[in-house]
């Protein structure tokens, strides 16, 4: 049984800076009829449980530590026994939604989960935030993205924790060298691909945000 990719929506709200925005979340969960693992747990552990069914939850993989995308992942990791992994850089970010709660592992660029027979490779890319990470999944063809890369540019980075030339930096020699026809699965909104994305780069640093 090889793995396959489903999407779920969530729905609540992203805070931070004083501002609080009504969001919809994508949440992925990857995996096989036996095992998966979570990518970003937004909003509503009980929906997401309820999408892993009676599957093994392996990870609940944080591509950074907005609220929006970690808020539910200490109760979905209490129901299903799951590992949290966040990059230790976003460990700040963290502690506003959960101080009372750690991540229970760090990832790390280069480093390999493995959900149902299929790795993920974790690409380091601050700039939305200093601990983002893409996952990038070769033998799927897709790119798990967070926040860094949007079908029409980079993630936001006009709030704290943020910076768009770093952000840049990231897409360019983390995300645009991965083939064309990779599939970008974001944190909010519709897929795209790195070929359609890739050569608006320049527009997007003319744009400057």
């Amino acid at each position: 049984m090889a793995a396959r990719v489903e999407r779920l929506v969530t729905s609540g709200q992203f805070s931070l800076d004083g501002g609080t925005w009504d969001v919809d979340n994508n949440v992925w969960i990857v995996g096989d009829d036996h095992e998966a693992i979570v990518i970003d747990a937004a909003h509503d552990a009980a929906a997401i449980a309820e999408a892993v069914g009676d599957r093994r939850l392996t990870a609940i993989v944080c591509t950074h530590a907005h609220n929006d995308h970690v808020g539910a992942a200490p109760a979905l990791a209490e129901l299903t026994g799951a590992t949290v992994w966040l990059h230790p850089d976003d460990l700040p970010l963290w502690k506003l939604t959960h101080p009372d709660r750690e991540p229970d592992a760090q990832l790390a660029d280069g480093q390999v989960i493995e959900a149902a027979g299929t790795d993920l490779t974790v690409l380091h890319t601050p700039g939305h935030a200093p601990g983002a990470v893409c996952l990038y999944a070769s033998g799927l063809g897709v790119l798990f993205t967070g926040d860094t890369l949007f079908q029409g540019g980079p993630g936001a980075t006009g709030r704290s924790y943020s910076h768009f030339p770093t952000i840049i930096t990231s897409i360019r020699e983390k995300l645009l060298s991965l083939p064309p026809e990779t599939q970008v699965l974001t944190g909010h909104g519709d897929a795209t691909t790195i070929g359609a994305e890739a050569p608006h780069l320049e527009e997007w640093i003319a744009r400057g945000h």
